[in-house]
């Protein structure tokens, strides 16, 4: 355990960021699945509807900071190449 004020400032603020890192990595990946359940079973409607929730989702998380820009993109093209193949 850290001696130093600021250390034990720092290692709690870390706590902290990491719950918010992980509920927003939480909740993209549980868009991202709700898209490719819907990709699997071939719903186009419901993998629309789907896909715009998941980008926004992917999208508060590169502007948050979770992820890099980069990846950000990624996400977003794979998800959306993978629904235009079923429409």
């Amino acid at each position: 355990m850290a001696n130093i004020k600021s250390a034990k400032k720092r290692i709690l603020v870390n706590e902290t960021k990491a719950a918010r890192n992980k509920a927003i990595k939480s909740k993209v990946k549980t868009a991202v699945k709700k898209v490719e359940n819907a990709v699997a079973l071939k719903d186009a409607e419901t993998a629309k509807t789907a896909l715009k929730a998941a980008v926004v989702e992917i999208s508060k998380a590169g502007t948050k900071g979770v992820y890099h820009k980069n990846t950000v993109s990624r996400k977003i093209s794979r998800l959306t190449k993978a629904v235009n193949s079923i429409a």
